[in-house]
């Protein structure tokens, strides 16, 4: 039996790669988004944040913003029956009740 890769890109390499269209940095304006406490959000990974990201396995959560940390949210979700909270960058957030294509 063979062992499993433990790399950091390991079992996300299509999360993590873009679309042709899509290659290089968002545009500012995602990087500028404010989200009030209590909004809802979706969490999004985007591949070419040069500041970090949240863990695959948060792709596309409901989370509900907490608070703000620096330029960072902080946003409260649940896994299963526990409560987590996260920081994200705005550039990881889209708005819940808009459309996905219009902030993708």
């Amino acid at each position: 039996m063979v062992k499993s890769s433990k790399g950091f890109r390991s079992r996300t390499r299509g999360s993590l790669t873009k679309e042709v269209r899509e290659r290089g940095l968002p545009p500012v304006t995602r990087f500028l988004q404010t989200f009030e406490p209590g909004a809802r959000v979706i969490v999004r990974l985007e591949a070419s944040d040069p500041r970090g990201q949240p863990h695959p396995r948060y792709q596309g959560r409901v989370a509900v913003v907490v608070g703000r940390v620096g330029r960072a949210f902080r946003i409260e979700f649940r896994d299963g029956n526990k409560r987590k909270q996260l920081l994200a960058n705005a550039v990881h957030l889209i708005p819940a009740g808009g459309s996905a294509e219009a902030h993708a």
